[in-house]
């Protein structure tokens, strides 16, 4: 039986609070984890922005908007991945279908 491959986006938040340094080591992390288990990634950076209601004392956050394309276990293995580090304060994948 072949694979099925399906399109996904990804936004997540990493807390602002954070070093820029932090924050790109953050962002490179789950660039690398997704140029691994993808294909047809693409990063794109939001930055600082307020968030819409206040997270674990937090009012901003730092936007990162993620697509690839990859089979389905991928992407329940990068939500595990959120859920485990810290500086991520939420994250949300989509599945666009194909």
């Amino acid at each position: 039986m072949a694979k099925v491959s399906a399109k996904y986006e990804v936004v997540y938040i990493i807390n602002s609070s954070k070093s820029e340094e932090d924050i790109q080591a953050i962002v490179a992390k789950f660039t690398h984890l997704a140029e691994q288990n993808a294909t047809a990634v693409e990063v794109e950076e939001w930055g600082k922005r307020k968030l819409a209601y206040e997270i674990d004392d937090e009012t901003e956050g730092y936007y990162v908007l993620m697509s690839f394309t990859s089979e389905a276990a991928f992407p329940a293995e990068l939500d595990r991945v959120f859920g485990i580090t810290d500086g991520i304060l939420r994250s949300m994948i989509v599945c666009r279908g194909e």
